[in-house]
């Protein structure tokens, strides 16, 4: 009979409810066109539930997220039908009858409310509570009350139940800036929804109703007198035994809170960052960029892809990279042990030989999270470890030329441009692999001469340095004078063509997936051959030499097979070391952030020590 009286209220005042709602545009943005506005809000298409984005290694495990709060998201058949039935028992008994209101109980919350000058009941179905939560916030007026009943009818109409049950369970609070019933099992209990058992699900499913006084972390006992409320709700609607409710009563609760996954930044910054690069060009906002004509122009397209980079981390993807842990964490202790010295900075990276893939990388000694990242955004001179790509490279392979071929080593000129050896010593005729090994000057300028600037830079162009421009070339170039320089990702990079002669851009990003596993984005680049086997060959056998008897010799190891080239630029400014094993591939710079001397640790090799203990 209430039901029926409800009813007869609702329809009996919708007149005026119409009247109220319409005369408050604001709610529905304009008056005119009021059901084409409110059937577009609350389509499928419209729903927009954020959800944290996470960061896996190389074996799955996430280590970092990217967006806060934590949120995940669980779809229908992922939600067990013991919390849905709680959920329809304690809070909205008609849920799978009434089109979106229940009008029985809104009968019952206005007679309650009649007595208080404010609502203190709303009466409110599931729907109305998804709506309220999607679109209208938790404002309590008698206005918002009657918008919240014109969205939750255009909601059923829409949606099936199961998609209403599914996006309540997944937008409701559960304290502690916990939003969604998979968020919750996970904060709670670092468990997945569906490993929890029926007392846990009960435990956590209590929270929503108040939760600030059932906040687990601070009233636990308050959250398990709701949860035994409910259980004994579940008993009275035929759902549990008296047994088996006494039972769940019994079972322990033990909270397992989780802290925020926020390991390795250096790593996580930079997957990041190359996750913008992948959108960028696999959406084609980079051509875009490429075609636009006026600054306004490019303006536009930055403006729009921030949006759609938010809407991708907002939609909760998995970022699966290639992080090796005990790599990272190799490298991170060689700078901590090695780099005692006030100021001076440092980075390093390391390559998979096999997949390619960058498995650990330093942005700093010791890195702090959106910090400047010297591992990809410090562009520095590169010295003579330029000489290899630009070089000996471009030599052998225009000559054919053995690594026994003499060269002058003593002092030599073309034009103006007279560099000179370490120390200004000149050596006479020497072997190019001695040259090579020694990181003599003169001999490197004299082969450069001989390959051709325009020849030489066409090999270098296919690494694709940012920074380098056509003032770049220059004579000066041969032994690493440029304009900006390099960036140590750079240069390692590069140094994984003299693997096996090919070159494919190291990654750190596998693939990019949505919650449910779809591959949304994943790097699609063919390796392709830049030296001929018998250049590689070479190459690989002056930085085997370089590590045995030359500049590299204070970062050897015990390896298969090890070779290394170092540079150091004018005035001691930057050190670096290159090289690479059987198994990886790592580069190493050290220097201050505004380039100062350093002869007075050139003898100390920290470089050469961090590449070493990264790599033995």
């Amino acid at each position: 009979m209430r039901t029926v009286a409800g009813y007869i209220l609702v329809f009996s005042l919708f007149p005026f409810f119409l009247f109220i709602l319409f005369s408050s545009a604001k709610e529905i943005h304009k008056v005119q066109g009021f059901h084409g506005a409110l059937e577009e809000a609350v389509s499928e298409d419209q729903f927009n539930i954020t959800k944290t984005s996470l960061i896996t290694d190389k074996d799955g495990r996430v280590f970092s997220e990217m967006n806060n709060p934590f949120r995940l998201y669980a779809d229908d058949q992922e939600i067990p039908d013991f919390v849905k039935e709680i959920v329809v028992a304690s809070e909205d008994q008609h849920f799978y009858e009434h089109v979106g209101f229940d009008a029985g109980a809104i009968l019952r919350a206005v007679v309650k409310n009649l007595v208080f000058t404010h609502i203190q009941q709303g009466g409110s179905t599931i729907t109305q509570q998804l709506a309220r939560n999607l679109y209208l916030g938790q404002e309590k007026t008698y206005n918002r009350k009657l918008t919240e009943l014109f969205y939750a009818h255009e909601i059923e109409k829409s949606l099936s139940k199961e998609k209403i049950m599914e996006l309540y369970l997944n937008v409701i609070y559960f304290s502690n800036g916990v939003y969604g019933i998979e968020t919750a099992a996970q904060y709670y209990f670092q468990k997945p929804l569906g490993d929890l058992n029926k007392a846990e699900l009960a435990f956590i499913t209590a929270i929503p109703n108040n939760p600030n006084k059932y906040n687990p972390a601070e009233h636990f006992d308050q959250t398990k007198i709701r949860q035994e409320r409910l259980l004994d709700i579940m008993q009275q609607t035929g759902k549990l035994t008296e047994k088996e409710a006494a039972e769940l009563k019994k079972i322990p609760i033990q909270l397992n809170v989780r802290k925020a996954t926020d390991k390795y930044p250096d790593y996580a910054v930079y997957a990041e960052s190359e996750l913008r690069e992948l959108v960028a060009r696999q959406e084609g906002y980079l051509k875009e960029l490429d075609n636009a004509k006026s600054p306004e122009g490019k303006q536009k397209i930055y403006d729009a892809f921030d949006k759609r980079m938010s809407d991708v981390i907002n939609s909760g993807v998995v970022i699966h990279t290639s992080l090796d842990r005990s790599m990272q964490e190799k490298s991170m202790t060689a700078f901590q042990d090695r780099l005692p010295y006030e100021g001076i900075e440092g980075a390093s990276i390391t390559i998979d030989n096999d997949s390619r893939k960058i498995i650990a990388m330093v942005g700093g000694k010791n890195y702090q999270k959106y910090n400047f990242h010297h591992a990809y955004q410090a562009f520095r001179q590169p010295g003579s470890a330029i000489k290899p790509l630009l070089v000996y490279g471009p030599y052998i392979e225009q000559t054919q030329a053995s690594i026994a071929e003499r060269v002058s080593a003593d002092n030599y000129c073309i034009g103006n441009y007279c560099p000179v050896n370490y120390g200004g010593r000149q050596y006479g005729t020497v072997t190019m692999n001695t040259a090579f090994s020694q990181s003599y000057n003169t001999p490197a300028l004299r082969l450069f001469e001989k390959v051709g600037i325009t020849e030489a830079f066409n090999k270098l162009d296919k690494f694709g340095f940012e920074k380098v421009q056509q003032q770049d070339y220059t004579y000066a170039a041969s032994i690493g004078g440029f304009t900006y320089g390099m960036s140590p990702l750079e240069m390692t990079d590069a140094y994984t063509s003299f693997i096996d002669g090919n070159y494919q851009p190291a990654r750190a990003i596998t693939k990019v997936t949505d919650y449910k596993g779809k591959v949304l984005y994943e790097w699609k680049e063919p390796r392709e051959t830049l030296w001929s086997q018998q250049t590689t060959e070479k190459i690989r056998a002056m930085m085997s030499n370089s590590m045995q008897n030359g500049t590299g010799k204070w970062a050897k190891v015990n390896k298969p097979y090890a070779g290394a080239k170092t540079g150091t630029t004018n005035n001691y400014n930057d050190y670096w070391i290159l090289g690479l094993t059987d198994s990886y591939t790592t580069g190493v710079w050290i220097g201050y952030d505004t380039p100062k001397n350093m002869e007075n640790i050139e003898r100390n090799r920290p470089s050469h020590l961090i590449w070493r203990d990264i790599m033995k």
